[in-house]
């Protein structure tokens, strides 16, 4: 089967989006690296920031395995960066909670991941990733709601 021209600039799309990812990955390594954090640790981290979840919510919002994110919570758990609380929404599943230690570190990456993205974007105009942001989003969006179903 032939591609469409829009297909194939999706194909294209979803691989440099593969090694974007890649770097973000490994940038955010290197960000988080004096907080003896890793970027998967600051994800959850950050799904947390605003309010606790649990293990499943945080799995979900950042599109990770639940099994992951678990294991991900209990080292943080044992770092002494989060803690688990009673969920009134369910009685097994608790709700990850953020400590004070955690809230500081949160802080302390956020301040470091500003100067980072600020030093990125010199040369592309807020426009441009206004565009990219929305067409991402779109993307995404459709991904949710197909789930790789081959029709």
């Amino acid at each position: 089967m032939l591609y469409t021209k829009a297909a194939r600039v999706f194909t294209d799309l979803v691989l440099e989006t593969f090694r974007l990812n890649g770097r973000l990955l490994l940038a955010g390594d290197r960000i988080a690296r004096p907080f003896a954090l890793t970027s998967s640790r600051w994800q959850v981290l950050g799904a947390i920031e605003d309010q606790p979840m649990s293990v499943a919510q945080i799995a979900r919002k950042m599109g990770l395995a639940r099994q992951n994110v678990q294991r991900l919570a209990d080292v943080l758990r044992k770092e002494g960066l989060i803690h688990y609380a009673p969920n009134p929404k369910h009685l097994r599943a608790k709700l990850v909670c953020l400590t004070s230690r955690g809230t500081r570190a949160i802080q302390a990456l956020s301040e470091r991941q500003a100067q980072w993205a600020n030093r990125i974007v010199s040369s592309v105009s807020s426009k441009e990733i206004e565009a990219a942001l929305s067409t991402l989003t779109k993307l995404r969006a459709l991904l949710d709601t197909d789930n790789g179903n081959m029709k």
